[in-house]
């Protein structure tokens, strides 16, 4: 805002206005114990009975079907493999190949039987739109935890969502909160300023509160934890979103309606699908989630029945469930493997489902978005967190009480991180023993008597027949996806029709190939990194579709691109044979480079867009909620709040400054002979400053967040001098 500063350095302040003079920022507060919970003692008497215990069954069938066909399908293929290596008796090695290839084909052959299951489905019941209820009689909280996100982004897509939600006429039953965990300084300040414009634009009428937390303690386990346990009594529902989600109005209408019908549901989820992706990678995510996705999802549905999972957002959940029963425990030891949950929406589930309630996916509803990492280098930044996190839940599989369904969704996502170790396991051991019989003469005659010699053979014809159904049950979900995308006339045409469908399909087939060894490598070096005791820490996730530093990519993938040139130079030189069998994996290694700076490009995914290649539903006729965030957050990012300098708002804006001191917690006690190196630092700073501009210049980061928390500190910066005016 503009100032006019007086002789003195003081200056005046322009009119206040109105909204910034209204409620504060929070409500009162209505607290809810949330114990922690035990994962070694549990009882079965804890467990509540069923409400309505009829509509919690039905699931075995697609259980019996999904599993049963998978153990079928891994016997098969392990028999089929043990008969490949059987050519003369089974070698040391011969053994650790089939072992390794077992436990990796189980894990698409389970992938494969779930996908059947979805495609059968979807094929007799078409998806119908759910008619909104015509009252709501629980109070929902709509919560968005948010972390160094850009303000005018973040508080677009929640004023999107509030007029939708209004639309409907509902939007009495529904309160709105951000709640932050942001750790810069200037970010924070640029959050309350949007905060009180929003209330200002929607008006009295409509619930809206903001909370920032001085200390991210156990991140947003713990920022969802501190709303539950001090405002979570008066509202019956939580409707959990992440920084990139977006919802229609109808959607978080027919979620809270849901919830009201089932008395037994503690967390009820939605598909969120991928839009407003534009670079290469990101589109090729936003296509493959929107054509592969439901399949895969329907399938995981039918089988999990209600003892389900949760992944963290978009999702509404039982208020009074959750605090009773979800109190997470700090897991004994340092990071990774100990300390606090790190993904805790997998235990949270678990939690709420052994203590009796329903945890479910209901894929009917739709209007359900987010967004994805624009790279494969961002990608493998979420990634490795998200690789500590499942990891970690090898010490919470065994805890008393889950259910099997449980226990089988977290090792699920243990073994799809510890999958990419064993295929470079698997790969490493074919290579030594075509290595084995490339250089080292047979030892036809050994210490132990025998018929024949202990050499590794292959029956070459049995093998070509395996490789070509292992291929076939990897990518037939993605063929399954296709198909119900044809048969569907809107959703083919508005993926370009079928030709381009099929092209698309194909393109992305091709680069999910050649990215996979790479991918490969990186989660497998993650995986050892865990093993070697490295936390991943928590940084914030880039949302923009900016490129990366063609350096950075570079020094990230020349160790994958040497190993792929050394791979098909030794490859070669064994046998052509054998450097044909592994071409797709060297190929990809080769092209780590060109391939990862690719992924990040705007240009060619917007090339690919005006051509309508991978295209999807949502690209094509986009949902107004998604039109109006992304206009709102245009609108505001173009008032360049985002980029001010925080100590120069509350300087030169006294209006503003007093409301954030409203904001601000009540000072906590210090220890007497104790202090906080930032703290004295910026105190300092400040005493020794002459004018803003001095100490803006000397604070850093962390003696801002301190500063700006402090209101002795706030006052002294406030009666510094304004810098002397440029003569013309």
């Amino acid at each position: 805002m503009d100032t006019v500063a007086d002789q003195t350095g003081q200056h005046s302040e322009p009119p206040v206005a109105e909204a910034m003079q209204g409620p504060p920022a929070m409500p009162p507060e209505d607290r809810l114990a949330m114990p922690v919970q035990s994962l070694t003692t549990w009882s079965r008497r804890e467990r509540r009975s069923w409400i309505h215990p009829a509509l919690h069954h039905g699931a075995w069938p697609a259980r019996f079907f999904v599993f049963g066909g998978m153990l079928a399908l891994t016997v098969f293929g392990g028999w089929e493999m043990y008969k490949v290596v059987d050519v003369g008796g089974v070698t040391a090695l011969e053994w650790a190949l089939v072992t390794l290839f077992v436990l990796n084909f189980s894990w698409i052959a389970l992938a494969f039987t779930a996908g059947i299951a979805g495609f059968v489905y979807l094929l007799f019941h078409r998806r119908r739109s759910q008619p909104l209820p015509k009252e709501l009689t629980a109070r929902t909280a709509v919560l968005m935890p948010i972390y160094n996100e850009a303000p005018s982004r973040v508080f677009a897509a929640m004023q999107a969502i509030i007029e939708s939600v209004e639309a409907t006429g509902l939007g009495a039953a529904f309160h709105y909160f951000l709640v932050s965990d942001t750790t810069d300084p200037d970010i924070w300040i640029a959050e309350e300023r949007a905060f009180l414009a929003i209330r200002e634009r929607m008006g009295p009428d409509i619930a809206i509160w903001y909370r920032h937390r001085p200390r991210n303690t156990n991140r947003k386990a713990g920022n969802i934890g501190d709303w539950v346990t001090r405002w979570g009594g008066a509202y019956d529902h939580m409707l959990v979103l992440d920084a990139d989600s977006l919802m229609t109005g109808a959607a978080i209408v027919q979620l809270a309606a849901a919830m009201e019908r089932d008395p037994d549901a503690g967390i009820i989820q939605t598909l969120p699908l991928i839009i407003n992706r534009n670079t290469l990678f990101a589109r090729i995510q936003q296509f493959a989630a929107r054509v592969y996705g439901p399949v895969i999802a329907e399938g995981l549905s039918l089988w999990m029945g209600h003892d389900g999972n949760y992944w963290g957002h978009n999702a509404i959940i039982r208020t009074r469930a959750f605090a009773a029963h979800c109190g997470l425990p700090d897991l004994s030891g340092k990071p990774p493997f100990g300390g606090h949950i790190l993904s805790h929406d997998f235990v949270e589930a678990a939690l709420v489902r052994r203590a009796g309630y329903a945890v479910y996916m209901l894929n009917d509803i739709t209007g359900s978005y987010e967004e994805s990492p624009p790279s494969l280098i961002d990608l493998s930044a979420r990634d490795r967190r998200w690789c500590q996190g499942n990891l970690q839940h090898m010490r919470v599989i065994s805890a008393k009480g889950f259910h099997p369904c449980t226990r089988q969704h977290f090792a699920n996502g243990i073994f799809s991180y510890l999958a990419s170790p064993l295929w470079l396991l698997q790969l490493l051991v074919g290579l030594t023993l075509a290595l084995q019989a490339h250089f080292i003469r047979p030892e036809y005659f050994t210490d132990e008597f025998s018929l024949f010699p202990a050499w590794p053979l292959f029956d070459a014809e049995r093998a070509l027949a395996l490789f070509a159904g292992t291929m076939g049950i990897l990518l037939a979900p993605k063929l399954f996806g296709m198909i119900i995308i044809l048969l569907d006339g809107p959703s083919r045409r508005a993926c370009g029709g079928g030709i381009r469908l099929f092209l698309s399909v194909l393109f992305e087939m091709i680069l999910s190939a050649l990215l996979a060894p790479v991918m490969m490598l990186i989660q497998s070096g993650s995986v050892f990194e865990i093993l070697l005791g490295r936390d991943s820490g928590w940084k914030p996730q880039r949302r923009d579709d900016g490129s990366i530093p063609l350096g950075d990519i570079v020094r990230r993938h020349r160790s994958h691109t040497i190993l792929g040139a050394f791979a098909g130079v030794a490859a070669y030189v064994m046998s052509p044979y054998l450097f044909a069998w592994m071409s797709p994996t060297i190929l990809g290694l080769l092209l780590a480079i060109p391939l990862s700076w690719a992924s990040g490009q705007l240009s060619i995914g917007m090339w690919l867009r005006r051509r309508g290649f991978l295209a999807t539903p949502e690209e094509t006729n986009p949902p107004e909620v998604a039109l109006r965030a992304n206009g709102l957050s245009e609108e505001l990012a173009a008032e360049g709040e985002d980029e001010d300098d925080a100590l120069r708002v509350l300087y030169e804006d006294e209006a503003f400054r007093s409301l954030h001191e409203t904001m601000l917690p009540a000072p906590a006690g210090r220890e007497r002979g104790k202090f906080e190196p930032e703290r004295v630092m910026a105190q300092a700073k400040i005493a020794e400053a002459g004018t803003i501009e001095e100490a803006c210049r000397w604070l850093t980061a962390k003696e801002r967040f301190v500063a700006l928390h402090d209101r002795s500190l706030i006052a002294m910066l406030s009666h510094l001098h304004a810098p002397a005016a440029k003569a013309e």
